[in-house]
Parts: C-alpha cells; structure tokens; sequence
C-alpha cells in the first residue's frame, strides 16, 4: 500500500507540473495519448471492471484520426487548429515508410490543393502575392521594362510622382542569416517542449497502468489471505465480491483521473459535454458530481483515487 500511495504521489507530482508548463504544448499530446491511458484503464479484468452496476461502459470520446466526414460539419473542422482534436492516430510503420517513399515528391505535388497547410496560410500567401505582383507592376509601367528581345522600353506614365518603389537588398541579405538561426532555434525548442511534454505524459500513463497491476497483483495473490496457500479459515476473510467491487473502484477512479486531466488540457466547448457525460455513466452520482464541481477536478480524482487504495485491505 505503501508503494501505490508513492504512486498517487507522483501522480499528483504530475497534476502540479502540468499546470505550471504552458498550455499549448501539452494540450498538443494529450489526445495523442489520453486514448490508450482510458483503454488501459477499461480493460476488461478484474482490477478493471465497473464498480457501478448500471454504468455503461460506452464512450464517445473518438480515437480515429481525419477530419469528420460529415458534410454538415464545419469548414474550419477539416483544417488547421479545428482539425487538431481528431489527431489522435500514433504516427506508426506505415505512416513513416509512406514518408520516406520516393514517390513522395510526386505526391506532395498532387495534394497541394489539397494540404491543411495551405489552406491554413491561403490568406498570408495571397496578401503577399498581391503586394508583390502590385509592386512589379507598377515598376513596369513607371520605370519602363524591357522585352525578352533586350530592348528597353519607355514607362507608361511619364511623371515625378510616377516613381519606381522597393527596398534595398543589403536588409534582406543582413538579416537572412539571422532570422534562418531564430527560426531553428524557435522550431528545436518547440520540439523540445513538446517532446519534453510527451515524456511526462508517458509516465503518467505507465505510473497509472502499475498501480492498478499492483493493486490486482497484492490484493489476494499467492502472498495474501484468502490465497490457495492460505489457511481455510483466514481465506473466508476475503470476499471475491468486494474484492471486485474494490479493485473495481481503483480501476475506475484512476480512469477519472486521466480523463479528468485530459478535460482540463481541452478547451471548454469541445470536450466539456463529453466528459460530464462519461464521468456520469461510468460513475456513481456522488461522485460523478464530486469531482465535475471541484475546482481542480484533476486532484479531485487523485484524492478519491488515494481513499480508493486506502481501503485496499494489503
């Protein structure tokens, strides 16, 4: 009990940390990982069964990766920052030799049109084409030009106010290299907080995923009362049914938990009615309505989570 309760923590270690690192960078991953931390935590076991027998154990929280394919869903949902929460797929093999292929050249040609990217700086794109192409047309018809026969011709509108525009080269060619630096190292150090980000999430998952192993593995194994090895009279001392029921409670309290801290990284109007709706089908109503009105519902979780283990009898 000792070793679950370093677990909770950490678990809270964790809680902490998260709200002191910035938003944006671990919102990024939390649906990239939440989906395999809520399949662990409802795997069909017996450290991992419903406490509530009237629960449903659907959810509707997606785990498929690509805009929706609903042609009644919005635009802006199939692009850019709209799309980020149905990028949930783990970047795979056959993701990375699709990647590597020689033939993506050719296919990021093809889907151009096509690309969120694009589509996401369309409006910068053409606002600076529509500078460049006025700047050279105005050169032209007040500088003159010349053909591609190398005669030069004279400009259009002959006047003093009719003068060419532009900016001298030495500003570009000075601070080319500079901006080229501040661009890796912005990009390097995004990674790194993400990545850093992605580290920390990932412990969370594994520190969740060993505290309900020990919980199953150290209530009743070999080792416990109510064992094979056992005397008769100390295994009538564990009941199978509230060993269920509490190992049960563990399972889903630690459920809550991630699925609580992945609706405090989202943003209110897209996982809010979602997750009131599973807390509510996978949990009492006293405690659904416990941690949905708590401040900090994350550390609402973890202290249900630490009474959960407490009444572990190990």
């Amino acid at each position: 009990k000792n070793t679950l309760m370093q677990l909770i923590s950490l678990l809270s270690y964790f809680t902490c940390w998260e709200s002191a690192v910035s938003f944006s960078s671990i919102k990024m991953i939390s649906r990239f990982t939440i989906a395999t931390a809520i399949l662990a935590a409802a795997t069909q076991t017996v450290a991992f069964a419903p406490a509530n027998k009237h629960a449903v154990l659907s959810s509707t929280t997606s785990i498929n990766m690509g805009p929706p394919i609903d042609p009644s869903a919005p635009v802006t949902e199939t692009y850019g920052e709209g799309s980020r929460k149905y990028r949930r797929t783990v970047y795979t093999h056959n993701e990375w030799v699709k990647h590597r292929s020689s033939d993506r050249f050719v296919n990021n040609l093809t889907t151009l049109t096509g690309s969120g990217i694009y589509k996401n700086i369309g409006k910068e794109v053409l606002a600076t084409t529509s500078v460049a192409a006025f700047v050279w047309a105005w050169n032209l018809v007040s500088g003159g030009y010349e053909d591609f026969s190398g005669v030069m011709h004279d400009p259009l509108i002959a006047s003093k106010w009719a003068t060419e525009i532009g900016l001298p080269l030495t500003i570009f060619t000075t601070l080319s290299p500079s901006l080229g630096l501040l661009l890796v190292f912005r990009t390097n150090a995004s990674y790194n907080r993400w990545d850093e980000a992605r580290k920390f999430w990932g412990l969370n998952i594994n520190h969740t995923r060993d505290l309900n192993r020990m919980a199953t593995a150290w209530y009743g194994n070999d080792s416990s009362p109510g064992s094979a090895s056992a005397p008769k009279q100390i295994a009538k001392a564990i009941d199978p049914a509230e060993r269920e029921y509490l190992l049960g409670q563990v399972s889903l309290f630690t459920w809550a938990f991630v699925r609580s801290m992945k609706r405090h990284l989202s943003p209110p109007d897209e996982d809010e009615e979602d997750y009131i709706a599973e807390l509510k089908s996978r949990l009492s109503p006293e405690q659904a309505d416990a941690i949905i009105s708590a401040t900090h519902r994350p550390n609402r979780a973890l202290f249900d989570l630490s009474v959960a283990i407490e009444k572990l009898p190990m």
